[in-house]
């Protein structure tokens, strides 16, 4: 893996055996990405993009191939590391709704950082002492080890409390950050769930489809936001089906029956 790398992925395949026949869902695909790089992938459902997600943050295992994530072998990690691995370092924004019912907006953005015990770095990817643009408006869940979660100070309390409003404000549900999901729209969840995916500072920020619920306006907010997250230093990918949110990346791959390559 080379320095600059946050992920990097080498001859990685991942065969599945339908009616006796194994096919490679992902096959041989390469990919390196950087700090502050935007990525996007497209094509059309079924050629590999969830199941190429699933095996970076470490929910799928490889069949062949490597994948490096910020200097660690995912494939080699058992579960309880791949965890703490996947809440420390990796954002996630997954196509369905996976906020916890019983917790409101603001509680479930703030939930992934009590469980580690804080943000990973004292300058937020989007500051708080910044002033921001005002904000206009997989399948699988966040992964978050039990064992890692403690009781947060006051003063640590109240910087959650106030990163996550933060996150809230810039994707125009401030106002909804007491609500609980059963009261949200889907775009709504959709925003709270991207708000999450940065309360802990990640260095890969993987969103799949993150604009499929939302309006134009609501899309424009969210690609803005997330091209300023890029632009402070994370690694971004994203899949998506929406033509107006690649403006916003550096380089877009296309994925056609587990093969991926450079548009």
């Amino acid at each position: 893996m080379t320095e600059e790398s946050v992920l990097e992925i080498r001859g990685l395949t991942r065969e599945f055996v339908r009616r006796g026949v194994s096919f490679p869902a992902v096959d041989d695909v390469n990919l390196a990405l950087g700090p502050g790089e935007f990525s996007a992938i497209v094509g059309r459902s079924g050629n590999g993009k969830s199941t190429l997600l699933n095996l970076i943050t470490g929910l799928l295992k490889p069949s062949a191939g490597s994948i490096m994530l910020d200097g660690n072998d995912v494939a080699a990690l058992n579960d309880r590391r791949m965890s703490d691995l996947r809440n420390r370092t990796i954002g996630f924004v997954t196509q369905i709704q996976t906020l916890l019912p019983n917790l409101t907006a603001i509680d479930n953005v703030i939930l992934p950082a009590v469980l580690c015990g804080g943000p990973r770095r004292e300058n937020a990817i989007v500051d708080e002492e910044r002033t921001l643009e005002p904000a206009v408006d997989s399948d699988l869940p966040d992964v978050i080890h039990p064992a890692s979660s403690r009781k947060p100070s006051a003063p640590q309390s109240d910087h959650m409390m106030r990163r996550a409003q933060m996150l809230l404000d810039q994707v125009l549900v401030g106002d909804l950050a007491f609500c609980y999901p059963k009261e949200l729209s889907g775009g709504e969840m959709r925003r709270v769930s991207i708000a999450r995916a940065l309360m802990n500072e990640p260095k890969l920020l993987i969103a799949d489809e993150p604009t499929g619920d939302l309006d134009a306006e609501s899309t424009a907010v969210v690609m803005r936001l997330l091209r300023r997250v890029a632009d402070d230093g994370t690694a971004v990918l994203m899949v998506t089906h929406d033509p107006d949110a690649l403006e916003y990346v550096d380089r877009t791959y296309r994925m056609d029956r587990g093969r991926l390559a450079l548009i």
